[in-house]
């Protein structure tokens, strides 16, 4: 069978942030709460982006979903790098785990970790504004399409680099400015016409605009269209990370 195994990877996926979830989970709610304790108040009386919405409601789903996205990509990536530097990656190597065990593995322990960090944000920060759920099944869509892209795409990080150095240059240079320039802290209609053009090159505001609708019943583009930008491109990014996988790419010489 194609997957035999991947639940025994998948939990020990899941056990190995779990155990440290004061740094893996608690950490990344505590950074959100700062954001929105610092742009909350000072924006709160300048900012309307929709009518009716205060700034401070507008933020929370966006900071939920960007701690969903950097904790999603931060488990797999993490993982494989650690395993590579300390050898134990041999021990899997070894296994009869087929390609699919491992990418389901590894990215179903991704949007595990993502989501609860993405719900812990939420639960800390509903204290600063009474939430509302407009279209509710947008915010399910976006957050585990979103949680499963970013999986797969730490796994094609954690594939890639060979040393910390290099997980760090990836995160630093594409998901950290992508997720930040996705509309998580405005809206993309406030910007000049030039960089709106460039944000709609960004997959990252597709998934935070359609994230963000399920709570106000208002985006800046059609959820449709979000949904088409999203699930093409897990689909995508998922079908380098299996194709990686399937050859052994970087994991065995």
């Amino acid at each position: 069978m194609k997957l035999a195994g991947a639940r025994t990877l998948f939990y020990k996926e899941v056990l190995r942030f779990w155990k440290v979830s004061f740094q893996t989970v608690a950490a990344p709610v505590l950074t959100a709460v700062m954001y929105l304790l610092i742009f909350g108040h000072v924006l709160e009386d300048r900012v309307q982006v929709f009518e009716g919405v205060g700034y401070t409601s507008f933020l929370i789903p966006g900071l939920v979903m960007m701690s969903v996205l950097q904790n999603s990509f931060a488990n797999s990536s993490s993982s494989l790098i650690q395993s590579k530097i300390t050898g134990n990656l041999v021990f899997l190597l070894v296994s009869p785990l087929s390609h699919w065990a491992w990418f389901a593995a590894y990215v179903g322990a991704s949007v595990v970790r993502g989501l609860a960090v993405g719900v812990g944000v939420f639960v800390v920060t509903v204290w600063f504004a009474p939430p509302t759920f407009a279209e509710p099944w947008w915010i399910v869509v976006f957050a585990a399409l979103g949680a499963g892209m970013l999986g797969s795409l730490g796994l094609i990080a954690g594939l890639w680099a060979e040393k910390f150095d290099q997980m760090a240059a990836f995160q630093n240079f594409i998901i950290m400015p992508m997720t930040f320039l996705s509309g998580v802290f405005y809206s993309v209609k406030s910007l000049p016409a030039v960089w709106q053009a460039v944000s709609h090159l960004n997959p990252f505001f597709y998934m935070i605009d359609g994230f963000r609708r399920g709570f106000f019943g208002h985006s800046d583009i059609s959820p449709w269209v979000s949904l088409a930008v999203v699930g093409l491109s897990f689909l995508l990014v998922s079908s380098v990370a299996l194709r990686l996988l399937a050859t052994g790419y970087k994991l065995r010489h």
